[in-house]
């Protein structure tokens, strides 16, 4: 099934990119697309210039492209420490070691329950821990989907807080599907509205937000 049609769109170095949408509009199905996951009937995909169309996912992740699905997603039975050492599996054991106290220099709560099971951590806590997990790689591009679903407003208020701290403190880009449009275009560079697997609006967050009612619902 043909989702997406005649979908163009560039990300920036040091950029934040909203994609924002209604069910349905195609939003996951682009995410998974550019990482790998989904066919491509036309067209490509570059990354930091070069042709990745059909090149394998686990060679876009040693490249620094990373996707994040939604559902605040770690192994349950796993501690934090240990579902983190699993984010740097295709790297040396020292390197990945060293590359531990940057995420808890972050994320200083991970340190504190470093050693207790993934399935004892609350929504927040996991969706943390999945941030956490995807940057002991270092991505140059991170790539989320729907970071805020199922967290309370405050907790949506923290992710999209630490959404443009980690482009600010590790300098990569994002490129972000979410469903909560208020608060993602408030941390955003640029917005993208997509409906019906097109781009219906490409602009500056402020555009989109005086235009929404437009955009949503035509």
């Amino acid at each position: 099934l043909r989702v997406l049609k005649d979908v163009s769109l560039n990300v920036a170095a040091r950029e934040v990119v909203a994609v924002v949408g209604p069910n349905g509009a195609g939003k996951s199905t682009l995410l998974k697309a550019v990482f790998g996951f989904n066919d491509i009937f036309s067209g490509s995909v570059k990354f930091n210039g070069n042709d990745i169309t059909a090149r394998s996912t686990h060679r876009n992740v040693a490249d620094g492209l990373l996707y994040l699905p939604q559902g605040n997603r770690a192994f349950n039975e796993l501690t934090v420490h240990e579902n983190l050492l699993l984010g740097g599996y295709s790297l040396r054991k020292v390197e990945v070691q060293s590359r531990l106290e940057p995420v808890f220099g972050m994320f200083p709560d991970l340190a504190d329950m470093k050693h207790r099971p993934a399935y004892t951590l609350s929504g927040g806590e996991r969706q943390m821990l999945a941030f956490g997990r995807a940057l002991v790689l270092r991505p140059k591009l991170l790539m989320l989907d729907e970071p805020s679903v199922g967290l309370s407003p405050k907790l949506v208020a923290d992710v999209m807080e630490k959404i443009r701290d980690i482009r600010d403190r590790l300098g990569c880009s994002v490129l972000v599907v979410e469903q909560k449009v208020k608060q993602v275009l408030n941390i955003c560079d640029r917005a993208i509205a997509m409906r019906m697997g097109e781009i219906a609006f490409m602009g500056t967050p402020a555009k989109a937000a005086s235009g929404a009612r437009d955009i949503f619902l035509q």
